[in-house]
């Protein structure tokens, strides 16, 4: 139980990183680090094996998926907030030119540019509440990827029996060198896929 607590600790808090890192600065794209040539080595029970993030991010399904629904979703946020902001630029703007031209008494000025504070302000806040549900949506995102994927190797290594799982990433690694039959991200990737298809189809 101990062993398997660890291997869960060190997967997890190596891919929660990596995770933000190819989140948020858009590496999650660039091509990784080429393997080194093909050895005979192959991982057996109690060996520490590594799986590359980079390799498991970029082709697991659920996280592709979830990323593309999400980007729909701030992008019709996005669109939403820039045209209210436009609407309300161009009535500041008309404002401004009744007042210079001089088009308005005085009390419908007040009343006009009271408005308009009070619509600025709403607009300032409905786009910092956007902020926070987006920056939510972000969390649970990866939060859903993150538990996929502890919770799949948890079980994966109940028969291969690796005492540890460490990660890699071209930017960070924790693995400076291996042989590549140590390397699993291949089925672990498989492995997710398959299970993330076989639940999306129930």
């Amino acid at each position: 139980m101990k062993k398997t607590n660890l291997i869960i600790s060190v997967v997890l808090t190596a891919a929660v990183a990596v995770l933000y890192i190819l989140y948020f600065t858009g590496t999650g794209t660039q091509k990784s680090t080429p393997a080194p040539e093909s050895s005979a080595v192959t991982a057996a029970s109690g060996d520490i094996v590594y799986i590359n993030m980079d390799t498991l991010i970029n082709q697991y399904d659920m996280y592709n998926d979830l990323r593309s629904e999400l980007q729909g979703k701030f992008n019709a946020i996005e669109n939403d907030l820039n045209k209210q902001g436009r609407a309300l630029d161009n009535d500041i703007q008309s404002f401004q030119e009744k007042l210079q031209k001089g088009l308005l008494t005085r009390s419908q000025a007040e009343s006009m540019q009271n408005e308009l504070g009070l619509r600025t302000q709403e607009m300032q806040n409905l786009v910092q509440q956007k902020q926070m549900e987006m920056q939510e949506e972000e969390a649970v995102m990866i939060n859903r990827v993150m538990d996929a994927i502890t919770t799949y190797v948890a079980e994966y290594n109940k028969d291969r029996q690796y005492s540890l799982i460490l990660t890699t990433t071209a930017a960070t690694s924790t693995v400076i060198n291996a042989a590549d039959g140590l390397d699993i991200t291949q089925e672990i990737v498989d492995g997710l896929n398959a299970e993330y298809i076989r639940n999306r189809n129930r």
